[in-house]
């Protein structure tokens, strides 16, 4: 019994060695500033980076500012239309490349390609693709007889060009994940059908839906998060002073241009609090319905 105690105390002692690299950084850079940010939202900034306490001023101020709710609306109106096209074509992808054909990694490096790239060398590639003067994309439609399109500075284009880069990042990630939880499906299932003469959809919708949907369901509630969280596609793609950006800025974004150009970090934090507490009700809304689609 001594040696079992000792054997599991070395286990434990080795244990909490192996996660405090993890943990410590856990607690540093993300919940020390979460907990440093919602104590400054009730704060009102008073320069040179001092702050007093002016409890709910700011958020009085945030059901009262229009662009908040504009910001609120964009990131809304980017997460509906986003979120059901990663995941689709996540799911599409992860299936297509889960086939025995050959060269099937190199299809799959492709894919993956956009994960490994940096957010803001994608989103100045796509910039370039989409410059209403000489980009590759007004010249490819101009080819066809169509018009150029101001894709980044169009009010009511904008937010879809952003939506566009937003989808082609992240079906990547989101493949893999899934192709995890495909390959996890017995071989035996397949066969079963096969036998009794199953198709192609018919062996999708029976099986490979309904058992990856666990996988799925983790898939989605990380892409909503990702989705309400967007900021690096609008900072680079969309200019600071036009009426596109007030109709594409989310609020994460508000958040950073508050509190790091209008140096007003209170304001900034509450908008950023905010921002968690649609997260956090999203998130609890996805986990109270799992129970209605999600196989375990």
């Amino acid at each position: 019994m001594k040696f079992l105690k000792k054997y599991k105390k070395d286990h434990l002692i080795w244990g909490y060695i192996f996660i405090a690299p993890t943990a410590i950084g856990l607690i540093l850079l993300n919940i020390k500033p979460a907990i440093y940010t919602v104590i400054l939202s009730f704060s009102k900034s008073t320069g040179f980076g001092n702050s007093t306490f002016a409890g709910l001023v700011n958020f009085k101020r945030l059901l009262a500012d229009a662009e908040v709710w504009q910001s609120f609306i964009n990131t809304f109106k980017y997460s509906i239309v986003s979120i059901p096209l990663i995941v689709v074509f996540s799911l599409i992808a992860a299936v297509l490349v889960n086939q025995k054909v050959k060269g099937v990694s190199i299809y799959r490096t492709l894919f993956f390609l956009p994960v490994v790239a940096a957010p803001t060398a994608v989103a100045m590639i796509w910039r370039w693709l989409l410059n209403s003067q000489f980009g590759l994309v007004n010249q490819a439609l101009a080819v066809f007889g169509i018009a150029p399109v101001s894709w980044l500075s169009n009010p009511d284009i904008a937010i879809f060009s952003v939506i566009i880069v937003g989808v082609w990042s992240a079906i990547g990630y989101n493949m893999i994940i899934l192709l995890s939880g495909l390959q996890e499906i017995p071989a035996d299932y397949y066969e079963s059908a096969d036998i009794d003469g199953a198709g192609p959809f018919r062996k999708f919708f029976s099986i490979t839906l309904p058992l990856v949907t666990p996988t799925l369901f983790f898939v989605v509630v990380t892409t909503v998060i990702q989705a309400f969280q967007v900021f690096d596609s609008i900072f680079m793609m969309i200019q600071p002073r036009t009426e596109a950006m007030y109709n594409t800025q989310s609020l994460a974004y508000l958040f950073y241009k508050h509190s790091y150009i209008l140096n007003d970090k209170g304001y900034g934090s509450a908008i950023v609090v905010l921002l968690l507490i649609v997260i956090l009700i999203v998130t609890a809304v996805q986990m109270k319905l799992q129970k209605y689609w999600v196989n375990y």
